[in-house]
């Protein structure tokens, strides 16, 4: 399930498979390898065992770390047998060789998976050796919904739960992410006792996942309860008056993971996969709806909202070094270009060599963005001051808040 684009690629090489003949008739040349591409957990080993079980014939299964011998010399004798440091080289090379050497009229194909295809060597990757690359990516909602299906099949489902809302929350889920979170939730209504697995279990499961573990034995005191309560509100009062924004689905003064004292579960609806300036603007008001909470009604800052001074910075630096969104310096990226792919982390922003004089310029057109944004949100928090004060209270007494208590209490919200 999913993964439709990837599996109409790859039922031309069980159909070569199955009938080379039909190819070698039309003078068709035979693929010699298939390099599948993607994160990891989307399916990619899954795809290349499936292609062995359609197209019954013989597979050698083999892992990359099988290559690499005590003793030197030996995967490069593995290499022949089945077809940057000294050995791994010598058994890329063997590698080379045997699959230059390949009879076109062997039928011979080498089926590969990797989630790190930048630091492959490119004479691996030429045609002729690896003629093909397979993108299996993480799926949208309609594949994350099949894969969700097939996953479900032996779990007792409640009435309540909906795979539809299921596949809509779990945006950037790969396909073991979502096995796991099935698996989970069934584990999940075990320990309730429950006798069919319920919605909440699946909603538990993606928090564990986004916001971490609940540590219901970390105890706050009143004064820290009550900023912590604020600042929630602040992002979610935020997030909830401005248009186009991810929906808050839940709000919690529950501390959770290592350092979080609570958290505001926003969950994306649709796949996006182009965001303008306005978007990111948006972004970055929500991340500091907490510190302008703190400052509109304690009069003083906390070192709570460190996270999120952190993201928003990044999120502002992105807009005036990669996407060029500062009318002053102009339509220019001034980061170089680094080599990055699919979960590769990224290096710290050092970028391109620029002036003094023009990296002062780009500091202070990220300070004006952060600033002239954290103005707004704390404007939207000022003229809706009632609202978050009690939500804020009702938030304190209840702990957590879920879609429906946010309707209720932010009715007479002033939107932006």
């Amino acid at each position: 399930a999913g993964g439709d684009e990837a599996k109409a690629e790859l039922v031309e090489i069980v159909d070569f498979l199955k009938n080379p003949q039909d190819y070698g008739r039309l003078g068709a040349r035979i693929p010699k390898g298939v390099l599948l591409v993607g994160p990891p957990g989307t399916g990619k080993t899954l795809l290349a065992k499936a292609v062995a079980g359609e197209a019954a014939v013989p597979f050698f299964s083999i892992s990359g770390s099988e290559f690499v011998e005590m003793f030197v010399g030996v995967g490069a004798g593995r290499t022949r047998g089945v077809g940057g440091h000294d050995e791994s080289e010598q058994t890329l090379n063997q590698l080379l060789t045997e699959m230059d050497g390949f009879d076109s009229s062997v039928g011979l194909i080498i089926l590969a998976a990797t989630n790190r295809p930048e630091i492959l060597d490119q004479a691996l990757l030429r045609a002729g050796r690896f003629d093909r690359q397979v993108l299996v990516d993480r799926p949208d909602k309609k594949g994350r919904l099949d894969i969700l299906k097939v996953h479900v099949k032996k779990v007792t489902l409640a009435q309540d739960v909906g795979l539809e809302q299921v596949a809509a929350l779990t945006t950037g889920f790969s396909g073991a992410d979502l096995a796991n979170r099935v698996n989970e939730a069934a584990l999940a209504a075990r320990r309730r006792r429950a006798s069919a697995v319920e919605l909440q279990d699946f909603t538990a499961t993606i928090e564990r996942i986004v916001a971490g573990l609940e540590k219901k034995s970390r105890v706050l005191n009143p004064k820290e309860r009550e900023t912590v309560a604020h600042h929630e509100m602040g992002h979610a009062l935020v997030a909830l008056a401005l248009p186009e924004t991810d929906p808050v689905h839940k709000i919690s003064i529950i501390p959770r993971g290592i350092g979080a004292l609570g958290y505001t579960l926003q969950r994306p609806t649709e796949d996006r996969f182009l965001m303008t300036r306005t978007d990111l603007e948006h972004k970055i008001a929500v991340l500091l709806g907490g510190r302008a909470a703190e400052k509109l009604v304690f009069g003083e800052l906390s070192t709570g909202a460190a996270d999120d001074l952190a993201r928003a910075t990044d999120i502002a630096r992105d807009m005036i070094t990669r996407f060029g969104m500062d009318e002053g310096l102009g339509y220019i990226a001034f980061e170089a270009q680094r080599p990055r792919f699919l979960d590769t982390p990224e290096l710290a922003h050092g970028g391109c060599r620029v002036a003094e004089s023009t990296q002062a310029r780009i500091d202070q057109a990220i300070r004006d963005i952060v600033m002239g944004v954290f103005e707004r949100a704390y404007r939207i928090l000022d003229i809706n001051r009632a609202v978050l004060e009690r939500c804020a209270r009702e938030l304190l007494a209840r702990e957590t808040l879920d879609e429906s208590d946010i309707r209720q209490l932010t009715q007479g919200l002033v939107r932006n």
